[in-house]
């Protein structure tokens, strides 16, 4: 029988301004009940890219810090029942921050990422923000290490896609995406690699072969979220 879920309250984080409606989207399809909130702190891609993609000290902190107070928020002295960044350029910093919370505390490529090592060892990844590109690769290296999977990443920066999605322009930003997606070699899963690009999903699906995994990471991680809060069921009186 299917585990009841509780409602739960879920802080986001965010880096990007552009992964907010992404990410609510996927929770109102796939976990509606879930109590979700919002952190946004668009100066931390700007900062990072402008240090060309440097995770230093004092970035590290401001991760320690906004986990802290994530996990901390809540009425009358309680606490969140977890916390998901959705800003896939920052691996590192969320993994050293997590450390210290007892809480599910997710990166947002987890989900994604093992979904696509089901799915076969040579997999497509597409960003948009150039300081995610090397991250997301070593991420998904050692997703497939941890399980003994050895992996053919074929890893893309879509050029302008970004810039276009900013300035208005999303059917191009969705055009961009799906065309890089058309240029891959033989894979067995695309995995769209930030949840500001989660949009492009039906773009790519028509533009690759039929039945080719396509997998957004605010989808997937939404479903690892909700399977790591499913609650006990309750026995029988």
């Amino acid at each position: 029988m299917r585990q009841p879920i509780r409602p739960s309250r879920i802080m986001l984080i965010h880096a990007l301004r552009e992964s907010v409606a992404p990410i609510h989207a996927a929770f109102a399809e796939y976990w509606p009940e879930a109590r979700t909130h919002d952190l946004l702190d668009s100066s931390l891609s700007a900062d990072h890219a402008a240090a060309g993609g440097v995770l230093d000290a004092k970035m590290m902190g401001r991760f320690r810090s906004l986990t802290d107070y994530a996990a901390m928020a809540g009425p009358e002295g309680g606490g969140s029942d977890a916390i998901l960044f959705t800003c896939s350029a920052f691996a590192p910093a969320i993994e050293a921050a997590r450390r210290s919370h007892g809480i599910p505390i997710l990166k947002p490529n987890e989900g994604a990422f093992a979904e696509a090592l089901g799915h076969g060892g040579r997999i497509g990844l597409l960003v948009s923000f150039a300081p995610s590109l090397a991250s997301m690769a070593d991420e998904l290296k050692a997703a497939g290490e941890a399980v003994g999977k050895p992996l053919t990443i074929e890893a893309r920066l879509v050029e302008g896609a970004l810039a276009a999605l900013q300035a208005g322009r999303p059917e191009e930003h969705d055009a961009l995406i799906a065309r890089a997606a058309a240029a891959l070699p033989a894979v067995d899963s695309i995995v769209i690699g930030q949840f500001s690009m989660a949009r492009a999903a039906p773009a790519v699906r028509a533009a690759v072969p039929a039945g080719l995994p396509v997998l957004t990471t605010p989808q997937s991680a939404v479903m690892a979220l909700r399977q790591r809060l499913a609650s006990v069921p309750v026995a029988a009186g």
